[in-house]
């Protein structure tokens, strides 16, 4: 049975995020991992994509097929280029890695608007500052008030973040890596777009656009079956099989 590692992004943890691809463990082994400072992980006092990234390789096999959305987009590009022969396939949702597409004005503003979100906004308030990065990557996600223990757990944790902008993606690496690869965005966003249109063309990448679930492209009713059919494809293609559509 074919292995897909899950990693969430920012806020919500693994299981939250994942929730609708329960119904793929009928195909397929499910590893849904929740990254340090997630429930029900204890806390952390900072977040780095670059240390994220070790730590899910770690716990990678030969083989696996790797999703990432969002944060865990970028930490999912960061782990696949660290060991280029151990994955089957890499899909990744609408990662904020903006220095792909820097040169893009619209990209470039959302980096700086992001970066400046996180210098000036006060820490004190967990929830506001929770609701202000929503409206900003748009996410359709609306907390109850107050915050449930987890979500608010799932803010701090956002707050002590590095920003993404800041990962330098090794495009090279990836471009030259066997297994293919699959982005999915969900046309909410023009910065998400670009990114997203840079990393189909730097990587060769399979494109998939998703629409009407906002940032929460993992929720949309295609997305199990094109994340199922792009799985089996890279498997039968991996093990030779010719001809092989799912």
């Amino acid at each position: 049975m074919e292995r897909i590692v899950f990693v969430h992004g920012s806020v919500a943890n693994g299981t939250a995020t994942w929730s609708s691809q329960a119904p793929l463990a009928d195909r397929f082994e499910l590893v849904v991992l929740n990254r340090p400072g997630f429930p029900p992980n204890p806390p952390v006092e900072r977040v780095d994509f670059e240390d994220d990234a070790v730590w899910v390789a770690e716990r990678l096999a030969a083989g696996d097929h790797l999703v990432g959305h969002s944060y865990g987009g970028v930490v999912s590009l960061l782990a696949a280029a660290r060991d280029p022969e151990l994955l089957r396939s890499l899909t990744v949702i609408e990662p904020p890695a903006a220095s792909v597409a820097i040169e893009n004005p619209v990209v470039a503003r959302f980096a700086a608007e992001s970066a400046a979100y996180w210098a000036e906004t006060p820490k004190d308030d967990p929830e506001a500052f929770l609701r202000g990065f929503l409206r900003m990557v748009g996410s359709s996600y609306k907390p109850p008030s107050p915050l449930p223990p987890d979500v608010e757990q799932g803010a701090r944790t956002l707050m002590v973040q590095r920003g993404p902008s800041e990962a330098s993606i090794p495009l090279q690496t990836l471009a030259e890596a066997p297994f293919p690869k699959l982005v999915v965005s969900g046309a909410h966003h023009e910065a998400f777009e670009a990114i997203c249109d840079a990393l189909e063309r730097e990587l060769d990448a399979q494109r998939v656009v998703l629409p009407g679930h906002g940032h929460s492209v993992a929720r949309h009713p295609d997305f199990n079956a094109v994340l199922a059919t792009f799985v089996q494809r890279a498997s039968a293609a991996d093990r030779g099989v010719p001809g092989n559509e799912a």
